[in-house]
């Protein structure tokens, strides 16, 4: 994943390298940022080569540039062996650890870094390094995200026992899986299995600069930051999110939490120190993870991400992941823009996206005052859905 770490966002980038002059800058730099933008081929070699590789620079009037490789192909063009070579491995890499993933997801119980490894054929050190670079998650929690999933669905079917869940799921022993139930389901399995009924979560809305903003909190951590412009329709959708919890108004602790995040959303260098109840399919789990690894005042392409956790080809998938995330700005899909710069597709608005991305190129560090608001009225009913990936 190519982050740009320059103060201008990377929405800019798109037209910082669309003309020749400037791709030729970037090509003398090697700037590893204009790789997604184009690429430059040598009319006396007849290659082509991405402008952050490293190698001689050629002359600039035998260079001529352009917006892909498979444009440069349709020109007559072969990739350099650095570019082919890199290909070749990138695509190996991503074989290995989908190869892994599959066996992960059909093991009965999930397999050990040693069992991997030597699938891969790899020492445990180089495998667990692989799979972590191109997935995001370390094996064991590829492996712990995919048995929450099959629990899930197997607490699903209403004539499944809880007992024949938590084995169908892969846990050898009802005591290992009630050691990190909380962790897994956000509750216990029976509550679970009642769709959640009994689960409090807490609540408080109020307003930022940003325009209102809801926190919601479970036995977990922080399970929701909502923007929009009305607080009573982000109140829906938390009841939406959650039909089967009892929804209350935060107590004056909670307001802390709730002041704590307005100054985050308003400044997210200053970082988040309050645990996250992140809960989604293992796909989507990947996605939100390497999206908390992206810097502030960086921004990535939709393809950029879907490279970085190992699945170049599911782009749209991602897209679709960010499109679900539930914790504005604490998992950063405001930093994800399409390959030509577009902002389109965030959840609580381009505008939003667009003045997120501006303070942090702009390094605002300022945190205005907090202006939380007792959670809405105690009336709001209040229940956890009994599919939680399927918002």
């Amino acid at each position: 994943m190519t982050a740009s770490r320059d103060s201008a966002p990377e929405t800019t980038l798109a037209a910082t390298y669309a003309t020749a002059e400037s791709r030729w800058l970037a090509l003398q730099a090697r700037d590893a940022r204009a790789n997604d933008h184009f690429v430059y081929a040598v009319r006396t070699t007849g290659i082509y080569a991405r402008p952050g590789t490293a190698g001689r620079l050629p002359k600039r009037g035998n260079v001529e540039f352009f917006d892909s490789a498979a444009a440069a192909e349709a020109a007559g063009y072969r990739p350099s062996r650095r570019q082919a070579g890199a290909s070749v491995q990138a695509a190996a890499r991503s074989q290995i650890v989908a190869g892994a993933c599959r066996a992960i997801e059909r093991a009965a119980e999930p397999p050990s870094l040693g069992e991997l490894a030597a699938l891969a054929g790899l020492s445990p050190y180089h495998f667990h390094r692989l799979f972590k670079a191109e997935t995001g998650l370390t094996p064991k929690a590829y492996a712990a995200a995919n048995q929450a999933r099959r629990l899930r669905q197997a607490l699903g079917q209403p004539d499944a026992s809880i007992t024949t869940a938590i084995f169908d799921a892969g846990y050898n022993a009802n005591s290992r899986f009630y050691e990190v139930s909380d962790q897994r389901l956000g509750m216990t399995a029976s509550e679970f299995r009642a769709g959640g009924r009994g689960a409090s979560i807490q609540f408080a809305v109020g307003q930022c600069t940003l325009g209102a903003i809801l926190v919601a909190r479970s036995q977990r951590g922080i399970c929701a930051i909502l923007l929009g412009e009305d607080a009573e329709a982000l109140v829906r959708q938390l009841e939406d999110m959650f039909p089967q919890a009892e929804l209350r108004g935060g107590e004056a602790e909670f307001e802390q939490w709730m002041a704590q995040v307005v100054g985050f959303v308003e400044a997210p260098a200053i970082g988040l120190a309050l645990p996250l109840d992140v809960r989604g399919t293992a796909f989507q789990e990947r996605v939100w993870q390497a999206l908390r690894e992206i810097p502030v005042a960086a921004t990535v392409s939709y393809t950029e991400l879907a490279a970085r956790i190992g699945a170049p080809a599911a782009v749209r998938a991602v897209a679709s992941a960010c499109a679900a995330n539930r914790l504005a700005v604490a998992i950063p899909c405001h930093r994800v823009v399409r390959r030509d710069g577009d902002l389109a597709g965030y959840r609580w608005g381009v505008a939003r996206k667009r003045e997120l991305l501006r303070r942090e190129a702009a390094g605002n560090m300022k945190t205005p005052a907090a202006t939380p608001e007792r959670g809405a009225p105690a009336s709001h009913p209040a229940r956890i859905r009994s599919d939680p990936e399927a918002k």
